[in-house]
């Protein structure tokens, strides 16, 4: 069987990675260069700490304090536009305890198995990437943090994770190297990170090396269709490719993507930020989300990258700078000790997290097609969960029984 994988982030190469495991061909199709993108300059983490999605209780009203201003953790560009007013709408209806409740469990679920399948891959491609088991801090200035941070250790206890809370001065006897400004942390030590570049170029030299195709500059316009519930190819620029099956995985543009099949994906880019230092002196160890500023960190021996914001403003191309120095001086309130320079505007990576309504991923086979699997919405998970959403859709391919329970995730659930 020949299937085809419509986006070349990191959803795609691990979909195309336990395809062609199993022995199906495969051939990526990326929009792109294929060097840039947000699986490139995120945080890199393999989190199984963040089980709780996105659209939370409390966000509506927090959001509403932070959306008109470009300097806030979250930040909607005021426009006129349909498919962010859909989105909206149903984000409205998801961010409230009920749906939290019902949803944690199988996020967690995908997450803990992509953790176990991340640690596999690096086994099965020896060499090719680096997985630095020591844990992420969630560190935190304010009480109320403090509070909200340790009842979610708990939840996090009882699903099996190992979490360490620590007070100012245990944080610090951890960060030897530098002053740590904190009232507290909880270390979760089942988290990891990976340099997410690497990562990337790992996957797609194992790919190439065995047979499967990737091809760059590819956007897809248009499907067709042997009968009404199945697809036979994939059209791109002035070429067609003949399928078996295809797996639309191409990130924030899957809602376009998904009107080629009229399907309903609501979906939104969130625009997030982010920058790198080399030789930094005296780096921090551990990486780190700074709770009350929503700003994350990730060390890598004298390698640095620091990164956050959801900025809901379509696929701009504009770098608020509001938005990428409250990065950095979030960074120094924690850091105050540690010397980097404050970044230019030619300094700043952005990417576009895919955010469903319900900060669930979409993955499974849509009830229109017998041979199309979505699998994108991972927002600010898509290192985290792409070897367990890999896994997932080859599972789906080859019609076994999935390794989770995916009813949460389907793609025809708005």
């Amino acid at each position: 069987m020949h299937i085809a994988v419509v986006g070349g982030g990191i959803i795609g190469l691990n979909a195309a990675y336990y395809l062609q495991k199993s022995g199906y061909q495969v051939t990526v199709m990326e929009q792109s260069s294929g060097n840039d993108g947000c699986s490139y300059g995120n945080m890199g983490y393999v989190s199984p700490s963040h089980f709780i999605p996105l659209a939370t209780p409390g966000i509506i009203k927090q959001g509403l304090k932070w959306m008109m201003s470009s300097a806030s953790p979250f930040y909607i560009k005021p426009r006129l536009n349909m498919d962010l007013i859909k989105w909206g709408m149903h984000f409205w209806k998801c961010a409230n305890a009920n749906t939290v409740e019902k949803n944690a469990p199988h996020l967690n679920n995908l997450l803990q198995l992509s953790k176990t399948l991340t640690v596999d891959l690096k086994n099965e491609i020896p060499n090719a990437f680096e997985l630095i088991e020591k844990g992420v801090w969630m560190l935190y200035k304010n009480e109320s943090t403090a509070h909200h941070e340790i009842e979610l250790a708990k939840q996090a206890n009882a699903y099996g994770l190992k979490t360490v809370i620590c007070n100012k001065n245990e944080v610090q006897a951890y960060e030897k190297n530098t002053e740590v400004d904190v009232l507290g942390g909880v270390l979760y030590s089942d988290d990891c990170h990976v340099n997410p570049a690497q990562f990337m170029q790992a996957l797609k030299t194992h790919l190439i090396a065995n047979g499967a195709s990737i091809i760059y500059n590819a956007a897809v316009n248009h499907f067709e269709f042997k009968n009404e519930n199945e697809v036979s190819a994939v059209v791109y620029n002035d070429h067609k490719i003949a399928i078996d099956a295809v797996v639309v995985a191409n990130g924030s543009w899957i809602e376009n993507t998904a009107k080629l099949l009229h399907a309903y994906l609501p979906l939104q880019p969130g625009k997030g930020y982010s920058m790198q230092y080399q030789n930094v002196k005296n780096n921090i160890l551990y990486p780190s989300i700074l709770v009350d500023d929503r700003v994350a960190t990730t060390p890598i021996n004298n390698w640095l990258r620091i990164g956050g914001t959801m900025e809901l403003s379509g696929h701009s191309t504009n770098k608020l700078p509001n938005r990428y120095l409250s990065i950095y001086k979030a960074f120094k309130k924690y850091y105050p000790a540690l010397h980097i320079d404050a970044p230019t505007n030619d300094d700043i990576w952005y990417g576009y997290r895919p955010v469903s309504p319900d900060g669930m991923p979409y993955i499974g086979k849509h009830n229109k097609y017998s041979n199309v699997v979505f699998a994108s919405g991972h927002a600010m998970l898509g290192i985290s969960a792409a070897a367990g959403t890999g896994k997932l859709i080859e599972e789906m391919i080859a019609n076994k029984k999935t390794s989770i329970a995916i009813d949460a995730f389907l793609p025809q659930r708005f």
